[in-house]
Order: structure tokens, then sequence, then C-alpha cells
């Protein structure tokens, strides 16, 4: 005969069996599969580009990395737009950029220009690597910041990775160009260019940040902003490396105007009435 205490747990095991299977095969939203699809999209981009490379395409290898530029911006705004944003996501998105915008780039530009110099080229394009996996690394950690002003989400502490990878991969463009006839000639230049995006992705100067730009537009610019956006789009396809040497060139004469708007408005903040900065805090750029 079974004793009542044995029953009664074999009847809460049940139940609690029943419930894990039930949590296994819960169906989980759409919502939250789509920005991953996106990542892994930018992700076979990313890779696709090495292979590109190594074969001596270059232009479709630069143009996948860039397809996995615009998929990373998507992918975000994605998740945020459909609130399913998850930790597996954003694990997900980590792994993809440190692919996409450093592996990738790393190895573009050593085949192309950088094995020239031998293990003094190998040396940076891995450079570049490592310091975009940090900045990757320490974009995480910072993020999780609770105490972290609310002012400081419209700037990033240093080139942040899609940027950077479009940077390092500016002398691509010049070169389809003509302005740069022959990659590994110009090897002692790119190698020099090359380690300065490396220094200015982990640096910590503030750059500015477009995620919090654009969520109120007012009327009247509706109509000229989507007028913009179209002619850039137009120019991308028909002035492609033109655009994006601009575009570049663009980010980095910005730099100087974002540590000049981060020191203003940290003044503004450290000003307030009851503001105390903590003993040993200084500045952060």
């Amino acid at each position: 005969m079974a004793r009542p205490g044995r029953d009664r747990h074999s009847a809460k095991l049940g139940v609690k069996d029943r419930d894990y299977r039930l949590f296994r095969f819960k169906r989980i939203p759409v919502r939250f599969l789509l920005p991953n699809i996106v990542t892994l999209l930018a992700l076979c981009a990313g890779v696709t580009a090495i292979r590109l490379g190594v074969e001596g395409r270059y232009e479709l290898a630069v143009g996948a990395v860039i397809v996995a530029i615009v998929l990373d911006a998507v992918d975000g705004r994605l998740a945020r737009f459909l609130k399913g944003t998850t930790k597996f996501g954003a694990e997900l998105d980590s792994l993809a950029d440190f692919v996409n915008f450093g592996v990738a780039p790393a190895v573009l530009i050593y085949v192309w220009s950088l094995q020239e110099l031998r293990n003094l080229g190998w040396v940076v394009a891995l450079t570049l690597a490592v310091c975009c996996a940090l900045r990757l690394a320490r974009f995480n950690v910072a993020i999780e910041d609770p105490d972290k002003p609310a002012w400081t989400s419209g700037y990033f502490t240093g080139v942040p990775a899609p940027a950077g990878a479009g940077l390092a991969l500016a002398p691509f463009y010049l070169g389809f160009l003509g302005i740069i006839p022959d990659g590994r000639a110009a090897a002692p230049a790119i190698l020099v260019y090359i380690a300065l995006v490396a220094v200015a992705m982990v640096a910590r100067i503030p750059t500015f940040s477009g995620k919090t730009v654009g969520q109120r537009v007012s009327p009247e610019l509706v109509l000229p902003i989507l007028a913009a956006v179209v002619i850039v789009a137009v120019l991308l396809i028909a002035y492609t490396w033109q655009m994006l040497a601009l575009l570049a060139l663009t980010y980095i004469a910005l730099i100087p105007f974002g540590i000049r708007s981060y020191a203003r408005h940290k003044r503004e903040w450290e000003a307030r009435p009851g503001h105390a900065r903590k003993p040993g805090e200084e500045p952060e750029l």
C-alpha cells in the first residue's frame, strides 16, 4: 500500500513535469524572431565578404560589408519597434558585429594592401579586429549602467563598430575611384590610417549617436526629410563609391563637433543645483 506522503510527492513531480513540457512547447511570438533573422542575414553578408575578398572580388566584398552595416542599423530598430528585444538577440548581435565590423574589414584590408608589409601589416589588421572586440565589450557593459545620465544616450564613447568598419574601408572607396591605384603600393599610408581607426574605436572620445535622432519630427520638416533621404539613396546607387567616401569624410569632420557638444552638455549637467561629483570621479570622454 502506497504511503500518502509518497503519493503527494509523486503528484508534485507530475505537475512539474507537465509544466516543463508545456514550457518547452510554448510558442514564441514572431516579433522575437524577425530581428534575429535580420542579424543572421547581416552575419551571412559579413562572412561572404571575407570569401569575396580572398577571391579578389573586392567591390562585391566591400558591398557585402556595407549591406551588413545597413542590416545592423535595421535589426536593433526593428526589435525596439516590435518590442522584441531579448538577451539572446543582444548577444547574437554583438557576435555578428565582431565578425562583420572587426574580422571582415581586417581581412579585406590585409589581403588588398597590408600584406605587402608582411608581419607589420598583419599586426595592424589584427589590431583593428581586437579593438572592435574591445569596443563592443565596453558598449555592452556601458548600457547596463543605471547611473548614466539620460543625455549621454546621444553619444557613443569612441567610434562605434559599424562606423569604424565604414572608415576602415575608406581606402577601398578611393581605390575604386582611381585615387589609390594600387593598394599594396600605398600600404605604408594605409597602415597608419587603419591604426588610427583602430585607436579611435577604443578611445574615450565622444561621438554622435543617431539612436535618439528623429524620434520626433516637426510637421514642416517631414517632406524635406523624405526628399533628402530619397536623394541620398539615389546618389548612393548612382555614385556609390563617391558617396561612401564623402560620408566617411563627413563623419571624421563631425568628431570634433561631437567632442565639443559632449563637453557643453557635461558642463551644464554638472552645474545643476544639487549635483556633486563623486570622489575620484573625472569627466568621461
